[in-house]
């Protein structure tokens, strides 16, 4: 696919040195804290990633591709010379590499609505989220404590339009395979005219879900794969499961990073959210050092294939936060507060790879736990599934 400026998100205007802003941190051969080994994965990393940007500086050879070959040339000259030496500052290579991975992936095409067409989206990061707007015991019942529920979140889709859904987690609060959608609103909040789907024959099939980190998006359930690195894609019409495998290096999954914070929400390692600009999964790679990953996710219609685009590496620790969600291409991160309160704290924006962590928004909830939270494009509300209470807030930019 052709990249062209038109399709630039808006970047940062000049990159910071970012080896200026790490402090140094030395470490020695004879420790054998870094062995030859490392730097040579390190320097294979780094020769992927000049090809990555070789090819988009040939297409488009403007001033910030200009700027990313040159500090990717200066990460190599650093390479090559601590292969040389015995004091390796390793940790300032990682970060660098890091960094300049995130600045490439956000030179590669997006939408170009994103940030355009949706003004909203131009107004910067949320402001203020509402107290709940709706309150509501889950149809299943308040036993079933883990799930994910929100409104259909495509938004030029016709199919399951004003849809809203709930996916339980009915065996062990991990695992599943039924959800329910109500055509309406006012069917929604009447418990009535509900149609319920089977994606997996058991709760233990290869298709079933685990963990709360279902989003409905069109007509397509997408969730994270039982007891697998791979999100599934179950459509409503045909009664058929794809899937596609996350990447990285050990990605985690069956509970080995999930969301805790305060208290561990089981398996909620991989977490499939949806935005103005598409499809999203978050989680966390032992190769980023259990620090969240954020992937961009495409369905190709014609060839019938869940495709991950893009993959950013955030510094925030998966397990130091209790939820997160995506909005305006931006992730979101929540953490505890007390027994009726969580706070969004955090936001890294994948189109310039700037983080924030001096947000401070409340979100009021009923009781202490968060299974999942999501945010839907169409009404700009996030849905929380509160240990059985369906919760919506609005948002505000």
């Amino acid at each position: 696919m052709l990249l062209s400026s038109n399709y630039l998100p808006q970047i940062q205007a000049q990159l910071v040195n970012v080896t200026a802003r790490l402090q140094p941190f030395q470490y020695l051969h004879h420790q054998g804290l870094y062995t030859a080994l490392s730097l040579r994965l390190l320097g294979q990393e780094l020769s992927k990633l000049e090809i990555d940007l070789s090819s988009i500086h040939t297409q488009l050879n403007n001033t910030q591709t200009q700027k990313l070959s040159k500090e990717v040339g200066k990460l190599r000259k650093d390479v090559e010379r601590i292969q040389n030496s015995d004091n390796i500052n390793i940790k300032t290579v990682k970060e660098t590499l890091r960094y300049l991975k995130n600045s490439v992936e956000s030179c590669k095409t997006i939408p170009k609505d994103f940030r355009g067409q949706q003004r909203y989206c131009l107004k910067g990061l949320i402001t203020n989220i509402s107290e709940p707007i709706t309150t509501k015991i889950s149809p299943y019942g308040k036993s079933y404590i883990s799930g994910s529920w929100g409104r259909q979140a495509q938004m030029d889709t016709e199919g399951e339009k004003d849809s809203y859904w709930v996916q339980p987690l009915v065996s062990s609060h991990i695992w599943g395979n039924t959800f329910r959608v109500y055509q309406t609103y006012e069917d929604f909040m009447a418990s009535v005219k509900h149609r319920d789907y089977t994606f997996a024959p058991a709760y233990s099939h290869a298709n079933a879900i685990e963990g709360p980190s279902g989003v409905l998006y069109g007509e397509a359930l997408y969730y994270n794969c039982y007891r697998s690195a791979d999100v599934c894609r179950y459509d409503l019409k045909t009664n058929t499961v794809k899937r596609v495998t996350l990447p990285g290096t050990g990605v985690g999954f069956n509970n080995k990073f999930p969301y805790c914070y305060y208290d561990c929400r089981l398996n909620s390692d991989v977490d499939v959210e949806a935005d103005e600009t598409g499809l999203w999964v978050l989680y966390a790679t032992v190769g980023n050092h259990g620090n969240l990953v954020v992937s961009r996710l495409a369905w190709d219609g014609e060839a019938q294939t869940i495709n991950v685009t893009q993959t950013w590496e955030t510094r925030l620790f998966k397990k130091a936060v209790s939820n997160a969600f995506m909005v305006c291409g931006v992730m979101y991160a929540t953490r505890y507060l007390d027994e009726y309160r969580e706070e969004v704290f955090y936001a890294f924006d994948t189109a310039t790879g700037k983080e924030d962590n001096s947000l401070a928004l409340p979100l009021e909830k009923v009781v202490k736990g968060v299974a999942s939270l999501s945010y839907n494009p169409v009404n700009k509300r996030i849905y929380m599934y509160n240990d059985g209470y369906l919760l919506a807030y609005q948002t505000y930019f």
